[in-house]
């Protein structure tokens, strides 16, 4: 089992935890952690664009003039691509941009992401996080005296001052342990997790 140290919020070592080897030593798979971010960026499109072609605008109904004679080019509506008013060539339309992955693929995407984590040394373990005020100031000290600057905190359950105090960072999210994603852990540089969430990670994921 891999073995990563324990950390105080005064980023001082006060032990070491065993990780679990089904979640956090799997072997890395990256075609899926790619067509898992593929698929949460394309999940996350409205789709919802979408302009008139020439045969959905309003008017156009009639010959602006007849066909010969004018010394204009021939033209069978104003309501052609090129007139100002006209309908747009190949007009984006509504679509649905999802993607679908299997339930087994997306767990073994997040285990292969946490599993470069751990490897790469960029998973820190704290023995607990807890503020005693909603302070900016003070998660600030917390991740300066761990060397983090651009960081994914999770915790076990929603901490409303952890959250709020997080919120002006511009580098760091929170997330709790049933909300994160490959996306957001390679988005990030390190995580940075409580021993409560590494216990509910494996009690969900092994």
């Amino acid at each position: 089992m891999a073995s990563v140290s324990v950390y105080n919020m005064e980023g001082v070592q006060v032990g070491t935890i065993e990780l679990s080897d089904s979640i956090f030593a799997v072997p890395v798979n990256e075609h899926l952690v790619h067509q898992a971010v593929v698929a949460q960026l394309a999940n996350k499109r409205q789709g919802t664009q979408s302009a008139k072609t020439r045969s959905e605008v309003s008017g156009g109904g009639r010959k602006p003039w007849r066909q010969k004679g004018t010394g204009h080019a021939r033209l069978g509506s104003i309501r052609a691509p090129l007139w100002t008013g006209g309908g747009v060539v190949f007009a984006p339309k509504t679509r649905d941009y999802s993607v679908k992955m299997n339930k087994k693929e997306k767990q073994l995407a997040l285990k292969s992401v946490l599993t470069s984590r751990v490897n790469e040394n960029k998973f820190i373990v704290l023995d607990e996080l807890t503020l005693t005020e909603i302070k900016t100031k003070q998660m600030k000290a917390v991740l300066d005296n761990l060397k983090v600057e651009k960081a994914l905190i999770v915790t076990k359950d929603v901490d409303s001052v952890v959250v709020k105090s997080a919120n002006n960072l511009p580098k760091v999210k929170t997330a709790v342990t049933n909300t994160i994603n490959v996306y957001d852990i390679l988005k990030y540089d390190t995580m940075v997790v409580t021993k409560e969430a590494v216990a509910a990670l494996e009690e969900v994921y092994a």
